[in-house]
């Protein structure tokens, strides 16, 4: 077994010159591609392309130019990120002296047998689906892709549309594992995409057994082998820390030493998880096409004083990071979470959904805010629903806007009646700040003069944020009530996201990274994270320095704020790491 693992230990050095050599390509590229795009972007008069506006990817010239680089990016990603890191596994596989300059040409140009329709689609599938199914290998730049929460939630409310993606996913599933070897067979064998293809379902066909079998064991020896080193290097010396009489000060810094030593070392891995999975694959391709097990060389071994001296810097770095972080402690790792709660459609899943008593709800588990849904009925008033008919809440397939006040009046969500926008302003004032979110079809500018009419009417200017999915509406009011608090929802964004015209950002969960925070405060703006349901959601935006969660679970998201201020040392700069 430490015979097998040797090659794979001796070819770091390699991978770790070529992931820099590569990612530092890859980062220039990205930087001019992101200069190109802003300048496009502005050209249309907008200084970011989000979810509310993506139509103009479709009828614009720029917007089209930006998806045809952005079509040309994929492919150079996949010569890079992948195809190279072929053509390395078979230098190291072969040993037969590849130089890294000479893999990285060769990975590269061997993308112009993707030129076509048949290419176009394989790297689709690779930079979209495989992150999606988790099948085979995927580029870095989207292998966070993911399907937006409140798209799945609706996904798995609706057994059929839950069925129609099951039987999408096996699709896509099963094509992709028939065609894991076709990146192989055009890299390494020349052949066309189609040919490549043939032989892959070939192989796959024939050894999907041991392959299965093999991705296992691989799997296994690299959980081992982490879970080794995270014993040696983090939790044995964090056990003796804990364990010995120290003080509380020598305590804590040997604490943030050890965590930040892990988080080097457990970054690192990242870093060579997936050429170590190539070159597995590839040593398996051989194996496959030739019926004899290969093995890689076990090389002669070369000193290299220069990673010692790479040790010593990262050691040394972690010693100035461990005095920094020591030194403004409770800046670095906050005790408590300042982050405000929003109870989604009123108080979530405390009370029925927007109404009144979901207001009292979210409010009595100590919510911030609520989230609502306002809507217009025929005869111009505004009614709170978030459906585009009433049949999932109230059993009444009619729309807000075929039904006049009276009408609506006579439902009951659950026993409780719809109330009017009115109602819930009284409900909330001086308890909680409503936001409110101009909802369906009857979302229009009028919609927007009567909100901003009736919130100054009851004197609420200071108690609510009016959202949207729009931005068109959220610009106009901006723009037009200055006065007024806006916000605007997205799930996909591009460009200066924070420079938009509002004052609170609210990102779907996955799109609330750390820069994308960071960036939106550093224009003075707030940001809202939404829909974040899971006990582990929560607890990481109520530690990610965000400035509210929008949550159907209002009492769970309110117990774990409470839990925070009661964390030790280890739990909070863990909580902190974990956020970023």
């Amino acid at each position: 077994m430490l015979h097998r693992l040797k090659p794979y230990w001796q070819a770091l050095l390699d991978i770790f010159k070529y992931q820099i050599i590569t990612k530092i390509l890859i980062a220039v590229w990205i930087f001019i591609l992101g200069r190109l795009f802003r300048a496009l972007l502005l050209s249309t008069g907008r200084v970011a392309l989000t979810s509310g506006d993506l139509k103009i990817v479709f009828t614009s010239w720029q917007g089209i130019l930006i998806l045809l680089i952005g079509l040309v990016t994929l492919f150079i990603y996949v010569a890079f990120d992948i195809n190279t890191k072929i053509v390395m596994s078979r230098s190291l596989l072969l040993g037969d002296g590849t130089t890294l300059r000479q893999s990285v040409k060769e990975g590269f140009f061997s993308i112009r047998k993707f030129m076509n329709v048949r290419g176009a689609g394989v790297v689709l599938y690779i930079a979209l689906i495989a992150p999606l199914l988790g099948v085979g290998v995927s580029i870095s730049l989207t292998e966070g892709f993911y399907i937006p929460t409140f798209i799945t939630s609706v996904i798995g409310s609706k057994p059929l549309y839950l069925i129609g993606v099951l039987i999408v996913v096996i699709v896509f599933a099963v094509v992709g594992i028939r065609n894991l070897y076709l990146l192989h067979g055009v890299v390494l064998d020349n052949l066309s995409v189609k040919e490549a293809g043939t032989q892959s379902k070939k192989l796959m066909k024939e050894n999907w057994k041991d392959y299965l079998k093999q991705n296992l064991l691989f799997i296994l020896v690299a959980a081992v082998i982490l879970a080794v080193v995270a014993a040696i290097f983090l939790l044995v010396p964090l056990g003796i820390v804990h364990v010995l009489p120290l003080q509380a000060g020598t305590t804590r810094v040997l604490t943030i030493f050890f965590l930040t030593v892990g988080t080097i070392l457990f970054s690192f891995a990242a870093l060579f998880a997936t050429p170590l999975y190539i070159m597995k694959m590839t040593q398996l391709f051989y194996t496959y096409k030739t019926g004899e097990t290969r093995l890689f060389e076990v090389r002669e071994k070369k000193k290299h004083p220069f990673v010692w001296t790479g040790v010593i810097i990262l050691i040394a770095a972690a010693i100035v990071a461990t005095a920094l972080m020591n030194r403004h402690f409770d800046a670095a790792f906050p005790l408590e979470s300042n982050v405000g709660i929003i109870g989604h459609r009123a108080g979530g899943i405390e009370a029925p959904e927007n109404t009144v008593a979901g207001l009292d709800a979210a409010y009595s588990y100590g919510a911030f805010g609520s989230e609502i849904d306002i809507q217009r009925t025929k005869d111009g008033h505004y009614v709170i629903n978030h459906d585009g008919t009433f049949a999932r809440v109230a059993g009444d397939s009619r729309r807000p806007e075929e039904m006049t006040l009276a009408e609506v009046k006579e439902l009951r969500v659950d026993g409780e009646p719809v109330p009017t926008f009115e109602e819930t302003l009284e409900a909330s004032r001086g308890r909680l700040i409503l936001f409110t979110e101009l909802k369906g079809n009857t979302a229009d500018l009028q919609m927007a003069d009567d909100a901003v009419r009736i919130i100054k009417e009851y004197g609420m200017e200071e108690e609510t944020v009016l959202i949207s999915l729009k931005y068109d509406l959220i610009d106009y009011i901006e723009t037009k009530y200055p006065e007024m608090h806006t916000g605007y929802l997205t799930f996909v964004s591009f460009g200066d996201t924070a420079a938009l015209n509002c004052d609170y950002l609210g990102l779907e969960e996955e799109s609330a990274t750390p820069s994308a925070v960071r960036a939106i405060h550093e224009q003075g703006k707030k940001v809202l994270v939404w829909t974040a349901n899971e006990e582990e959601s929560q607890r990481h935006f109520l530690c990610a320095g965000v400035d509210g969660i929008i949550t159907d679970n209002v009492k769970q998201a309110a117990e774990i704020k409470a839990e925070l201020s009661e964390r030790m040392d280890l739990q909070r700069i863990l909580d902190r790491i974990l956020g970023l």
